[in-house]
């Protein structure tokens, strides 16, 4: 391995010199692990208290690798060890103890306070070197792990064709939505867009150009709303669309938006073009008394169907007639999972 080998670790810094703080309050010691590290190729930052060195931790973009002196004004290593380990939500920072103190029982006091490895004076460079290594495949693996983490939840939170939330996950967003809405006495308007005559996609051209046109629709609906609300695959070809804060004047504006985003220009469907139309049920919390999501959900369905009836390619907002009926013959516990009636027509 040449002299600059941080590189070899560059998923940590994404093609960059690895960030490395340094604290020590003896200007000497700092000088030659500066001149260290920085031949190895690492990018140091130095400090010359521990409160120093833990007001670097809390920055944006902080170093991923810590060398502190134990015995240290303001802050001790240890002290600022058991700081850093409070902030389980950053990445993880490994951190080496650097001490004078031999007593084994000193050593594990400085474990115990979040230390990851510790290294006592004096010491030689191969040594600190080498303990670096062993820093630096642990910050690998902990970034491989975090990453992972990440797919499998979005793979658990996420449709796999369109990318956008899937039906748990939409109806997870709007309950919180409408708790909001209850406690701030606001509004929340939802939508449910079903593409129209999707079947014929499918029976015609295919099931790979139905996926085409289904990824199409996401994009376009979620294009159609606000960077704030939040559209979901319900099934099928069905999508229910999320809006806090939406009266039913805005609500009605932002479904004529997505209609109007769908007649825009065709669909690409493998080799070819076609025209999909998508039906509108909207409806809005501002006449209901105490709206609950399954019951707002059947009245957009309700108003869906009517679209549908109507002529298709259009939005329908549900009727104060319509919510009330729907709302006084709905009795939903907390866990109850949303299940629509049937919008027949497609």
């Amino acid at each position: 391995m040449g002299i600059v080998e941080a590189g070899t670790f560059g998923g940590l810094s994404g093609g960059s010199a690895l960030k490395v703080l340094i604290a020590d309050d003896n200007s000497v010691s700092r000088l030659l692990l500066d001149r260290l590290l920085s031949k190895w190729g690492y990018e140091v930052i130095q400090a010359n208290d521990g409160a120093k060195a833990w007001e670097i931790l809390q920055t944006e973009d902080p170093p991923r690798l810590v060398i502190l002196d134990w015995m240290m004004p303001g802050m001790s290593g240890p002290e600022v060890c058991r700081e850093a380990r409070k902030r389980v939500a950053y990445a993880y920072a490994y951190i080496l103890l650097v001490t004078s103190k031999e007593d084994k029982q000193d050593v594990i006091q400085g474990l115990e306070a979040g230390a990851d490895d510790y290294l006592t004076k004096p010491f030689f460079p191969e040594e600190l070197r080498a303990r670096i290594r062993v820093g630096l495949r642990i910050l690998e693996l902990e970034d491989k792990l975090v990453a992972s983490t990440d797919v499998l939840q979005y793979k658990a939170t996420h449709d796999e064709l369109t990318g956008l939330l899937n039906r748990a996950s939409i109806a997870d967003f709007l309950r919180r939505e409408l708790e909001r809405a209850k406690r701030q006495d606001g509004v929340c308007g939802v939508i449910l867009a079903d593409l129209d005559h999707f079947k014929s996609v499918n029976d015609t051209l295919g099931h790979g150009a139905g996926d085409s046109v289904l990824r199409e629709a996401a994009q376009r609906l979620t294009a159609g709303v606000r960077g704030y609300d939040a559209v979901g695959r319900y099934g099928g070809e069905e999508f229910l669309v999320v809006l806090p804060g939406c009266d039913a004047t805005s609500l009605r504006q932002r479904a004529e938006n997505i209609l109007e985003g769908f007649r825009s220009r065709p669909f690409a469907a493998g080799e070819s073009t076609i025209p999909v139309k998508v039906s509108l049920g909207a409806a809005c919390t501002s006449s209901w008394s105490t709206p609950v999501l399954e019951s707002i959900v059947r009245a957009a369905d309700r108003a869906l169907y009517r679209a549908k009836h109507n002529g298709r390619d259009r939005v329908e907002l549900a009727e104060i007639s319509e919510t009330a009926e729907v709302e006084s013959s709905t009795v939903v516990e907390p866990s109850t999972t949303v299940e629509p009636s049937p919008t027949v027509v497609t």
